[in-house]
């Protein structure tokens, strides 16, 4: 055999090939003669073998050989194409589950290897010259696709970056022929060199900004003159509120909490004529630690439970920021305050409540997507105070230069845990890019996981922690929490059986894990002749609507959802919350149950658990036993079951054990 093989990666790449000499390799005859322990199964398969140093044979069977003879013989000659690609850009070459990649594999006849690095990805392409040029012509095509896709980042075009005089691999010129050797005439971008001036050009950007002020807070002397007992005894008997100042190096001292509306607003009376026209009679514990300190300029991270005023909390300061920036609304060019949230459900409730308190003209509009888009634009186009939005369809106004964000002066990550697990970040990240860096943020969740620290960290300046309650995920306490461990085949049965135990004056949230289940139950229900509404991504945006319409006036009692309505949903008089399916993940529980006891009042929570979901089972006890809830015996087996489970999958792991059934026997 005369097959050509690198001697490494590295030797590969440069193309230095060796002759293998006839002592590397022995003929089928040899390899019946060497240890039965070293033949492979069945005993003399005519295959040839190669030899590792020093004689002892390679451990590898029939079809790994031929893959590596073939592999050898199409890159004999021809030394791999390489070139570096841009990390940003690599899921679009390799595409949704490899898919696109194996597409470019299959129209150019090559091999192509992708080797991610720190900040660039390294691409081989394997094969013949003409092969070889042919899938680098549809990869820069589909670059080239992707930039003109993605309005104003038109230097993607650019991270090509071709090796030079001295790399390992040849390099593609200006002319289209590939030479060993010779330079592009292309200029590589210099990722270092912008990285390491990302402040100066950062600088130059925002060189232009206008003044902007922050500090609002006029304390009261009421509040001014509590000592800091009388305010650690107070936060402690309001739902135990904690604060925490989390910047570098000296701490700053954390403002006392007001008592009433008018120790945060007596100096803005046309904001106290709003609170008393809608009713309100004190701030929630969240509000009266909040204001204080995002009225001071400060940026904040609120950690509530759900129905707890949170909307609130960054809405009013917001107002007054907005009202009192050197430059004048008229001036601005753009709107002054942003609200990202993660569903257009609670887009709209923010925006319906922001509606509700009439501040000095300020005007607010909603964008998010299933909306009409032409509409959206025609009146952001013409001038807002206040945009709420989904990220996914302002990062569409924004890449289209429909809206201006460099206006932005006060922004509002709502529901920040959401939106990192429904996958918006990537959208966040470019959101901001356009918003001055030295604007003031509020970051609102109801849990505190390590995606929205990291978020918290990137994008708030030395922010003050306000969390209610504690950081460790726990469920309303104004709700009931019932489980009930069921056989999966007898879930709708029973939960027809709590349908037709419903009072009159009961209203019910159903949730369910999957959009189709939505509909089927939907169905079986307006079969039997019982009024109920379904709310899912699948469902039209006017549908959706109309779906939490009818649930709110009354017209129906009965709204079957998934996990769309967990978050943010503010319907007061619901009574009941029913899992018919357990959700995704404990989080979600959490938030679901705090659908019902809202705004003081109590509510009932009913969880159908099957043996499916023993992995939740711990985690499920440990979020009753928290609210001084009833555990059923039948969970605490559940649990205890999982964990020998989980201890005998360790234990064979440890060992080397293959997982699963042993087929001893068949």
């Amino acid at each position: 055999m005369s097959d050509w093989e690198a001697d490494s990666d590295e030797d590969e790449c440069r193309g230095k090939l060796k002759e293998p000499s006839l002592d590397d390799w022995r003929p089928a005859t040899a390899l019946l003669k060497r240890p039965a322990g070293n033949r492979p199964a069945g005993g003399g398969e005519k295959w040839g073998s190669r030899l590792a140093p020093g004689g002892e044979p390679w451990q590898s069977g029939p079809l790994e050989y031929r893959a590596r003879v073939r592999g050898d013989r199409e890159r004999a000659g021809f030394p791999p194409l390489c070139f570096h690609l841009d990390n940003a850009l690599v899921g679009t070459l390799i595409g949704r589950g490899g898919t696109k990649i194996k597409e470019l594999e299959e129209s150019s006849g090559c091999k192509i290897k992708v080797v991610k690095g720190n900040y660039e990805a390294e691409i081989k392409i394997l094969g013949d010259r003409d092969k070889q040029t042919k899938a680098k012509t549809l990869i820069d095509d589909l670059v080239e696709r992707y930039s003109q896709s993605t309005a104003g980042e038109r230097h993607i075009k650019g991270s090509f970056k071709q090796q030079g005089v001295g790399t390992n691999c040849y390099s593609e010129t200006s002319s289209g022929a590939l030479k060993s050797g010779y330079s592009n005439t292309k200029q590589p971008i210099n990722w270092a060199y912008l990285r390491e001036n990302k402040a100066k050009y950062e600088a130059i950007k925002w060189a232009d900004l206008p003044p902007i002020e922050k500090h609002f807070y006029k304390e009261s002397p009421k509040i001014a003159s509590m000592s800091q007992e009388v305010a650690d005894r107070w936060r402690k008997e309001n739902n135990n509120i904690t604060c925490n100042d989390l910047k570098d190096g000296e701490k700053r001292c954390i403002p006392n909490p007001i008592c009433e509306f008018e120790d945060a607003f007596r100096h803005y009376p046309d904001i106290m004529v709003n609170i008393r026209k809608v009713g309100f009679q004190n701030p929630t514990p969240i509000q009266s630690q909040a204001w204080p300190i995002i009225l001071q300029g400060f940026d904040l991270i609120g950690i509530a439970q759900t129905g707890t005023g949170k909307t609130l909390a960054y809405l009013m300061p917001g107002f007054i920021h907005l009202d009192l920036q050197p430059v004048p609304r008229e001036k601005r060019g753009g709107p002054g305050m942003l609200v990202l949230t993660p569903t257009r459900e609670l887009a709209l409730q923010v925006e319906a409540e922001c509606s509700k308190y009439s501040y000095k003209g300020i005007k607010s509009i909603c964008i998010y997507g299933g909306g009409d888009r032409k509409g959206q634009i025609n009146v952001v186009t013409k001038g807002v105070d206040i945009v709420i939005a989904t990220p996914g369809r302002l990062n569409d106004l924004q890449m289209n230069n429909f809206i201006n964000l460099r206006s932005i002066t006060y922004l509002v990550l709502d529901e920040a845990d959401r939106m990192l697990d429904m996958g918006f970040e990537p959208q966040i990240m470019k959101i901001l890019l356009d918003i001055r860096p030295d604007r003031q943020t509020v970051m609102t969740s109801a849990t505190w996981p390590d995606g929205v620290r990291r978020l918290a960290k990137s994008y708030l300046k030395d922010p003050m922690i306000v969390y209610v309650g504690t950081l460790d995920l726990a469920a309303v306490n104004t709700v009931e929490q019932k489980i009930v461990v069921i056989p999966e085949e007898e879930k709708r049965a029973f939960t027809r059986y709590f349908i037709d135990a419903m009072k009159s004056g009961d209203k019910i949230i159903i949730f369910v894990g999957k959009k189709l289940t939505a509909d089927d139950l939907s169905s079986d229900f307006g079969l039997q002749g019982i009024p109920v509404q379904s709310l899912h991504g699948n469902r039209e945006q006017c549908d959706r609507e109309q779906a939490l319409e009818d649930f709110k006036k009354g017209r129906v009692r009965i709204l079957i959802a998934t996990d769309l309505a967990s978050r943010g949903l503010d319907v007061q008089d619901i009574t009941h919350v029913f899992n018919y399916d357990f959700p995704r993940n404990i989080e979600e529980y959490v938030h679901r149950v705090g659908r019902t006891g809202r705004a003081g009042r109590t509510g009932v929570a009913i969880t159908l658990v099957t043996k499916k979901d023993w992995r939740i089972a711990s985690e499920l006890i440990d979020i009753l036993e928290r609210g001084n809830q009833v555990v059923p015996e039948e969970l605490i087996s559940m649990a205890e079951r999982y964990k020998q489970f989980r201890l005998k999958k360790d234990m064979e792991r440890d060992l080397g054990r293959p997982h699963g059934r042993s087929r001893k026997g068949f």
